[in-house]
């Protein structure tokens, strides 16, 4: 269980976009919060892989389209090969091709680059924490996409869902019969993790203290055999919980 000092501990970064006056915006964002050090910067996806072999950063901004070798790659490689660095998308562009790949590939978290200061170094502590982050503007489409919803009466406009093969990132993941495994704890929780309550919602609903909740999440998503909340949510809807 983590202790209130270990959920205050410094987060590693490193920054990844082909766009220098980007990083050098993103960096000074990063000197403003005392919890995120900078140890690396990439102008592409080779160099963020090489990067994070070296540093092993808690969080790895990364752009999406880039020289040499693209967001979408890089993060994929990324996941495969570390397991304690969470990948946060910053894009500029708000595509559905985009945002699926890269969740897909490993990602935990997608923002586009016009949130604010705020928003951005947020998303990063969240993620650095162990938790996970969809901007609110994408984060229905994610879900209808996944859950493989069809269009409803009151939106008879949605396109109809494309059959697609599992997402890479929950071709591990356990099936429906892990539901029976899960604490009574554990099973509350997860209803409000997929309603979209966050870590200190939960708790001040469960009138327990944050450490706690984390803990459950943890064990929740070690049973469930997924990376991170967005894909727990993601598979609970797979799955028709």
């Amino acid at each position: 269980m983590n202790t209130p000092d270990e959920l205050d501990e410094t987060l590693s970064v490193v920054l990844v976009d082909d766009q220098p006056m980007i990083r050098t915006g993103l960096a000074a964002m990063i000197a403003t919060e005392p919890r995120l050090q900078l140890v690396g910067e990439a102008a592409n996806g080779v160099e963020a892989i090489e990067l994070v072999r070296t540093h092993h950063p808690d969080v790895v901004c990364m752009d999406v389209r880039m020289p040499v070798m693209d967001g979408i790659e890089a993060t994929r490689e990324i996941a495969r090969l570390s397991t304690t660095s969470s990948v946060l998308i910053l894009t500029t562009f708000d595509r559905d091709d985009f945002l699926f790949e890269t969740l897909e590939a490993g990602a935990s978290g997608f923002l586009l680059k016009t949130a604010g200061a705020e928003d951005i170094i947020d998303a990063i502590i969240t993620l650095g924490d162990g938790d996970a982050l969809l901007a609110p503007e994408v984060t229905g489409r994610v879900l209808q996409r996944f859950a493989g919803q069809t269009p409803t009466a009151d939106q008879p406009d949605q396109p109809a869902p494309i059959t697609r093969p599992k997402p890479a990132a929950l071709l591990e993941a356990a099936g429906p019969e892990v539901l029976n495994e899960l604490t009574g704890r554990e099973t509350e929780i997860f209803h409000m993790l997929i309603q979209g309550y966050s870590n200190p919602e939960i708790a001040e609903h469960l009138v327990v203290g944050a450490a706690t909740v984390k803990t459950h999440v943890s064990h929740l998503l070690m049973k469930l055999r997924v990376k991170d909340r967005v894909h727990a949510v993601i598979w609970a809807y797979e799955h028709h919980i």
